[in-house]
């Protein structure tokens, strides 16, 4: 797996991590152990960077990944976040990014984890009631004492990002990007974090599975599964945003690889890391096999007017957590 900069602080990682969410949380029912083995084959297959955070569960899949992958601690980069409030019962407050909560969080997921350093430490959500060089204040401290690496944010807005840059440097900026999902483009996030030598990691780079073309029905989602929810998957949306993935899945045909290599691998044109979710072993494998590929111009071209950010239909996330996106 090729190695990139992920920013310009000297933090190096796979073009492609794995995004660890679904395999304790939001995707309907768990398998422990596929994933388990999906988490022991990732890292024989150079996928290294593995990203969690501690309200997946909660506590679960930064239990997970602490009780498979301890063993081979020094083989992998963990990617771990903070925002929202969790008490210790697992029940949930708003977001929280007081310093005092900030030390809380992350004492808990190095125990949870099983390590006394976590490579790189997200702000999961702003707190839009406390100024973020407070937070960056703190997060830096924990840099100084050696309980994190280096810090990144999530959903942050430019502004936020130049804030807190100023504090601290941060390392990466992590948010929604994919074919379907392209304000990062068009708000200036991308901009900001290439004027200032951060790196940019792109979360649901396949847009909740709607980009693998394996999704063909709502009814195929689980009872507890959040897409049932997500106005992209609406009953409303749903058929007009599959028409716009045929339109991928034709193009994938021509170049013979599967619409989710394709759509990494147009990610990865943007000069980005993706990190792909999935808990099962075929998954990975499939998403890792095309990771070195690389599009040429005419056909980034042609794939990002295939899917201009306007032709989607429905917002990412419903009307409350759309509210908690960059701030």
């Amino acid at each position: 797996m090729k190695q990139v900069a992920l920013g310009s602080q000297g933090l190096a990682v796979p073009v492609q991590g794995l995004g660890a969410m679904g395999m304790s949380a939001f995707y309907g029912g768990r398998d422990d152990a596929e994933s388990a083995a999906t988490l022991q084959r990732a890292v024989d297959l150079g996928v290294t960077l593995i990203d969690t955070a501690e309200i997946y569960g909660p506590f679960l899949n930064e239990q997970l990944i602490g009780r498979v992958l301890g063993p081979r601690r020094g083989e992998i980069t963990v990617a771990s976040k903070f925002a929202r409030q969790i008490f210790d019962d697992g029940t949930f407050g708003p977001v929280n990014g007081s310093p005092a909560y900030a030390r809380k969080a992350l004492e808990r997921s190095l125990v949870t984890l099983g390590t006394d350093v976590i490579d790189l430490y997200y702000m999961h959500r702003m707190d839009p009631k406390i100024p973020i060089e407070e937070t960056m204040g703190a997060l830096s401290e924990f840099v100084h004492e050696g309980k994190i690496r280096y810090i990144g944010l999530s959903e942050a807005a430019p502004e936020t990002i130049r804030r807190a840059h100023a504090v601290h440097p941060v390392t990466a900026v992590q948010t929604e990007y994919s074919l379907f999902e392209r304000s990062p483009e068009a708000n200036g996030v991308l901009q900001t974090v290439r004027e200032l030598g951060i790196g940019f990691v792109a979360y649901s780079p396949l847009s909740r599975g709607f980009l693998s073309g394996a999704i063909t029905k709502i009814s195929d989602f689980a009872e507890d599964d959040f897409r049932r929810h997500s106005p992209r998957f609406s009953k409303e949306n749903f058929g007009e945003n599959l028409k716009l993935v045929d339109l991928v899945r034709a193009m994938a045909v021509d170049k013979s690889v599967t619409p989710s290599q394709l759509a990494l691998d147009w990610l990865q044109a943007q000069g980005v890391v993706s990190i792909p979710g999935t808990k099962r072993r075929r998954h990975l494998e499939e998403n890792v096999a095309d990771a070195d590929v690389e599009l040429d111009g005419a056909e980034i071209a042609e794939l990002s007017s295939i899917i201009p950010g306007s032709a989607v239909r429905g917002a990412r996330y419903d009307e409350a957590g759309m509210k908690s996106t960059y701030l």
